[in-house]
């Protein structure tokens, strides 16, 4: 499975769950640790781990074994890692307050100016 295929699934699962505002951040420039991180917020706690466990069954369906997960007994903010994508499944709060989008754009744009 290629990297699109797996976009494709991560993004199609978080609209099935409803999830809100669903950004994919190309980071390969930025950091080895993955080439997308993939941010979406959910309105609740039970939504938030709804579009996690989305995502999950989708990608496991799809044939993939690697899933590191984290954070969901809280429910507030879910990682799920397949190596190259990143997947942060957001309460909207926690989101707004980390605000990844920016903290992301902001080390492209210093990176850009070397």
């Amino acid at each position: 499975m290629d990297l699109q295929e797996k976009l494709d699934i991560i993004t199609k699962a978080c609209e099935d769950k409803k999830g809100i505002d669903i950004k994919v951040l190309n980071i390969t420039k930025l950091t080895p640790i993955a080439d997308y991180f993939v941010i979406v917020s959910g309105n609740s706690s039970t939504q938030v781990m709804s579009i996690a466990d989305e995502i999950e069954e989708k990608m496991i369906l799809a044939g993939s074994e690697e899933i590191i997960k984290e954070g969901y007994q809280s429910g507030r903010w879910i990682l799920l890692d397949f190596n190259d994508i990143i997947v942060h499944v957001f309460h909207k709060e926690e989101r707004e307050f980390y605000d990844l989008e920016r903290l992301w754009s902001k080390e492209e744009e210093t990176n850009n100016q070397n």
